[in-house]
């Protein structure tokens, strides 16, 4: 049986990839940052069937403890400070887990368990500025300091791959999205938003600029991207995305009209929601990866978008208590 370590195991990506990894018959450990509120939410169908580790990439030690303890085959990196407008508020806390926090993680692999596999969840804004269509080849020129801290990352993966031989492998992930999206990012905003619309909770949706594009997908489909890359004789990286590519607007369009609404009577626009410097147009080239890994994108944009639609719809309990509490504490 092989076993799995995975930070970030308590967000999205982390309860996708667990999920996954349990139908392959993997033992997952998840290191598990302590807070002061619970955030076991996306757990809790598969908590009695994983190991929780307490931990953090600020704590060095604590790697080291959580490497120890379950002996991992394969290490899966999914923590960070990942909210990009926050990034531009918080950056030196970016850094340090973003950025710092992944040496931490590798200094502890290369000394406590050298032979472990690592992936590392790289991003598509490393890209940035550059003109899409991007791949594998493209040049980064990240636009926030969460992109900047996600490249230092990628490139102390790199480094150690070649100075140490770690077996590490950085998955440019573009956009990807699921009913267990955070509720701080757009597109569950905006699916939270139409619901709440729709169910009698709120009367308008203030978002920022609708004319961003991003090459969205399902995260259901690209955690096996990174199950994927593990099992490779060599370690490489790799560029995960659908290929396909919409705007903000296109995305409350179809949001709206799932709840049979006109998006534009209820969406309003506000600088607040506007970034500092803004990354327009991200659309990701995965040729690498279906070539390679023989990896392919299962789900449309219209079918994402109505999974995190009707999830918010019929879940409305899960979300709009949180979103109260948050209006009360400000």
């Amino acid at each position: 049986m092989k076993k799995a370590l995975l930070t970030g195991i308590t967000g999205q990506d982390g309860f996708y990839l667990a999920e996954h990894l349990l139908s392959l018959g993997y033992q997952v450990y998840g290191l598990k940052r302590r807070t002061s509120t619970s955030n076991m939410e996306r757990l809790k169908d598969i908590l009695d069937q994983i190991t929780l580790i307490d931990g953090d990439l600020l704590d060095s030690s604590s790697l080291v403890r959580a490497i120890r303890i379950s002996q991992p085959d394969e290490v899966y990196n999914l923590a960070a400070q990942s909210f990009v407008k926050t990034s531009f508020e918080q950056p030196e806390l970016t850094g340090e887990v973003t950025a710092l926090g992944v040496t931490r993680l590798l200094e502890a692999i290369r000394q406590n368990a050298p032979e472990t596999r690592l992936y590392q969840a790289s991003t598509s804004e490393m890209f940035g500025g550059h003109p899409p269509p991007q791949s594998d080849e493209t040049p980064f020129y990240p636009r926030s300091p969460y992109g900047v801290a996600k490249l230092y990352a990628h490139w102390m993966v790199v480094n150690y791959r070649e100075a140490y031989d770690t077996f590490g492998c950085c998955g440019i992930l573009f956009n990807h999205e699921s009913p267990f999206r955070g509720s701080e990012f757009v597109t569950q905003k905006i699916a939270q938003g139409a619901a709440s619309i729709k169910l009698g909770y709120s009367k308008y949706l203030e978002l920022g600029n609708l004319d961003a594009k991003r090459d969205w997908g399902y995260a259901k489909d690209f955690v096996k991207a990174m199950h994927l890359m593990l099992q490779q004789d060599k370690p490489e990286d790799f560029v995960i995305a659908t290929g396909e590519a919409h705007t903000v607007k296109e995305f409350c369009e179809a949001a709206f009209s799932r709840v049979g609404l006109d998006w534009s009577k209820y969406v309003r626009i506000s600088e607040k929601y506007m970034r500092p410097s803004e990354v327009s147009y991200l659309l990701g080239n995965a040729t690498k990866a279906k070539r390679v890994l023989g990896w392919e994108p299962e789900t449309s944009f219209q079918d994402l978008v109505a999974k995190m639609v009707d999830h918010a719809m019929a879940h409305p309990e899960q979300w709009y208590k949180a979103k109260k509490n948050a209006k009360k504490s400000t």
